[in-house]
């Protein structure tokens, strides 16, 4: 009942099995405000006084409670209150924005009012900050907003499983950092750092794109997220790569970018070096290309084919798998990187932007899936599963992989490894041949 919960805390209520009559019955109003008729005289003790108070018909004794002096040494009457309200205020603080203290009243009965004022859904956000683990220290561009659990149904053991995943891949990725790029979480984020991140206002969202890790099929999610499109199916591969409509975070100004990068939920999938780099050089080199052709293969035939074909040199086309390794561990290569095989750790600098998300291209369905509950997404979309371009040759597997890694000598296998290492220590994959060492 409203009106008996703004009784104070010391009266003790013991319903009668009595009736009043009718006319006895005080208006809710009346019992809130305290009746004068029931008041006790002032100056009385309170000790043995039983007030008897109608309410909706039935008659209620109520005898103050005499407050408990039996506390332990140095605790309270409030003390599990009192508790409780530090906690969420240390909750709060450690996740306000940096350089901002949250100031609390230190009177309890003022710190319980406010508490009583929140609403339910603002309760529920505090019980879940409170059951979230603490972190020890937010970085300056983590985010301040925590990622939500997803919809009851979905809280089974595989989900269970998956959150625990995404713990451990960020710990890895974190000791990587710490270990080996110390200096990167020092830097200032400038614009270079986020030029391949899209942004994605509505459900707040910052994808860093990773080439041949499902990026192309993800900016058509994000597009739909949106609203630019209603299925990911019709949006067509130009309109992905070579259209403007998601934008990207370098786009912005400089305080544009900080809120960003310390508000929304920053992701990014990534994938198998190898695979990565073997899928890459299938997509450019074994098939007609007016771009990596002319650019790439002219360059790289000329300094690495001997008596290379006047066709070969005009084109560019026909560089085989080990020149293009050649090319690629070159210190003084003819022509410079390319966001295809360049490293993870350079497009989106895991060291110094703090991902909240960390997904891989070979558990895309469940990651990707996850990652959408998690963002609240409608519950129509999922991951799209058909395969960009070329779709009628199958994707890069390990299988694959290992037959393209034959045709290079044990060295080149050694100095590629060596070339994506930070990427293979930084997502925990596992050496591709045994010979690495």
């Amino acid at each position: 009942m409203p009106c008996v919960s703004s009784w104070p805390p010391e009266l003790f209520f013991h319903r009668a099995h009595t009736k009043c009559p009718p006319a006895q019955a005080p208006t809710v109003r009346n019992l809130q405000a305290g009746s004068t008729a029931h008041r006790r005289p002032r100056g009385t003790s309170t000790a043995n006084t039983i007030l008897s108070v109608c309410f909706l018909g039935i008659k209620f004794s109520i005898r103050p409670q005499q407050p408990h002096n039996d506390f332990p040494p140095g605790s309270s009457q409030d003390g599990p209150f009192k508790a409780a309200t530090e906690r969420v205020t240390r909750d709060l603080s450690s996740r306000a924005p940096r350089g901002l203290s949250l100031r609390m009243s230190q009177d309890p009965q003022a710190q319980l009012n406010v508490g009583a004022r929140l609403r339910p859904r603002q309760r529920r956000r505090r019980l879940l900050i409170k059951k979230m683990p603490a972190a020890a220290a937010l970085p300056a561009n983590s985010s301040a907003r925590t990622l939500v659990r997803p919809a009851p149904g979905a809280l089974d053991g595989r989900w269970a499983s998956l959150r625990e995943t995404q713990r451990e891949r960020k710990r890895v990725m974190r000791e990587a950092c710490a270990k080996y790029r110390a200096s990167s979480s020092r830097r200032a984020v400038t614009p270079r750092h986020v030029s391949r991140i899209f942004v994605e206002d509505r459900h707040r969202v910052l994808y860093c794109e990773v080439p041949k890790a499902g990026c192309s099929n993800w900016k058509r999610v994000l597009m739909v997220l949106a609203g630019l499109a209603s299925s990911t199916a019709d949006i067509q591969h130009d309109a992905v790569h070579y259209g403007s409509a998601l934008k990207r975070l370098d786009t912005f100004d400089r305080q544009g970018i900080l809120h960003r990068l310390s508000t929304y939920t920053k992701m990014l999938f990534v994938r198998e070096p190898f695979e990565r780099l073997v899928s890459a050089f299938r997509d450019k080199f074994e098939h007609p290309n007016s771009y990596y052709h002319p650019v790439f293969g002219k360059a790289i035939l000329a300094r690495y084919r001997a008596n290379a074909s006047r066709e070969a040199l005009r084109t560019g086309s026909g560089v085989q798998f080990p020149e293009f390794v050649q090319y690629l561990l070159d210190v003084h290569r003819p022509v410079g990187m390319d966001i295809h095989w360049d490293h993870v750790s350079r497009l989106c600098s895991p060291c110094l932007i703090d991902y909240d998300f960390v997904g891989k291209f070979e558990s895309m369905e469940d990651d990707a899936n996850f990652f959408l509950s998690l963002i609240h997404a409608p519950r129509n979309l999922t991951f799209p599963r058909f395969k960009d371009r070329h779709s009628e040759e199958a994707r890069t597997t390990a299988r694959i992989t290992h037959q393209y890694f034959a045709q290079l000598s044990t060295l080149q296998r050694q100095r590629t490894y060596d070339f994506y290492y930070m990427d293979y220590l930084m997502f925990n994959y596992s050496k591709p041949f045994a010979d690495l060492y």
